[in-house]
């Protein structure tokens, strides 16, 4: 026998609350716990809810899709991010009603993104990296098109979601100055990303708020490093200074450096310490464990669909949202 539809409010009688909390807990509007909030979305996830989406907007003019913008350009390491972006987007849009459609750009190439606009497949966009120089941002704006950006940017205008990086950078490397550390080196990505400013930001935050050269810190800061041999021979050069804590702004850096220490048989955290702005699956195996600061990149997704669906309801919406974080102190540092 087929099974029915399941509605609203078989939802809210399985789960013993009521149509009210289950409908805010499907939009994402009013006030609800995130306790009872993921209880409704899990279970009408596992009895595959689906509204009925082709009745709701036959007189709206929509095509009840979303797009994702990813980078053409990432690196394998940066995938687990986009991956679980992805769950919590398609998640939260699954349960509006809305699918997803890929897009990528790379460099300049925004071709994917131009033909999906002009051929009117979705009814926004949300896009997974924010640059310093954003033209997807700017072609968004232009034709009209709405659009929210994972990540933050200086531009006012833009509805932002994204992880407290200069809090949680600041706080990881404020722990490991109050562990005595004082020859501190980071290493950093691409500069055109605002992600590697935010962290630049909270790490310097860190230094001023111990002190800085005043207190006998020593602090060296190595930006644009984007590949294994720049990672090598920047290692080489910070343990012939009797660098004491090599911190990386994320798990890719933070791999390949480890890989040397590994080669040239150089211990941590006894010979040198080790941390990442970033924690992911990458790092998951490591022996010593990483220190590290762990981000909710599901929750990081999900928060941006609710604000684009809300948005494409007519809905003013908030234009930054900084989600939490937490500092995981490890066996490889503090």
């Amino acid at each position: 026998m087929e099974e029915k539809n399941l509605t609203i409010d078989d939802i809210a009688q399985a789960l013993h609350v009521s149509k009210t909390t289950v409908s805010r807990a499907m939009s994402g509007k009013g006030r609800i716990g995130e306790e009872t909030r993921r209880r409704v979305l899990d279970y009408a996830e596992a009895h595959h809810y689906s509204p009925n989406v082709i009745a709701k907007g036959l007189a709206q003019n929509k095509t009840f899709n979303i797009g994702m913008v990813l980078p053409g350009d990432y690196r394998i390491a940066e995938l687990p991010f986009f991956q679980n972006c992805m769950l919590g987007i398609s998640r939260f849009a699954s349960l509006q009603g809305y699918d997803v459609l890929l897009s990528m750009v790379t460099g300049r190439d925004m071709s994917q993104l131009e033909r999906v606009v002009a051929n009117r497949k979705v009814d926004g966009v949300i896009l997974t990296r924010t640059l310093v120089d954003d033209a997807p941002m700017r072609y968004l704006r232009d034709k009209g098109v709405p659009f929210v950006a994972i990540g933050s940017t200086d531009d006012g205008e833009t509805v932002q979601v994204d992880n407290d990086h200069r809090s949680a950078c600041r706080d990881l490397t404020g722990r490991l100055l109050e562990s005595g550390i004082r020859r501190i080196a980071l290493i950093g990505g691409d500069e055109r990303l605002v992600v590697t400013g935010n962290r630049l930001r909270g790490f310097e935050d860190a230094l001023a708020a111990h002190g800085g050269k005043g207190a006998d810190i020593e602090p060296q800061i190595l930006l644009n490093v984007d590949d294994a041999d720049k990672v090598e021979r920047i290692a080489g050069g910070l343990l012939r200074g009797r660098t004491e804590c090599i911190v990386c702004m994320d798990d890719f850096l933070c791999g390949c450096l480890l890989n040397v220490l590994q080669t040239e048989r150089v211990a941590v955290p006894d010979r040198v310490q080790v941390a990442s702005f970033y924690d992911s699956s990458v790092l998951g195996n490591r022996i010593p464990a990483i220190t590290s600061i762990q981000f909710d990149v599901e929750a990081l997704g999900r928060k941006a669909c609710e604000q684009l669906l809300r948005m494409l309801d007519g809905e003013e919406v908030e234009r930054y949202t900084l989600l939490g974080y937490r500092v995981c102190m490890r066996e490889s540092a503090g």
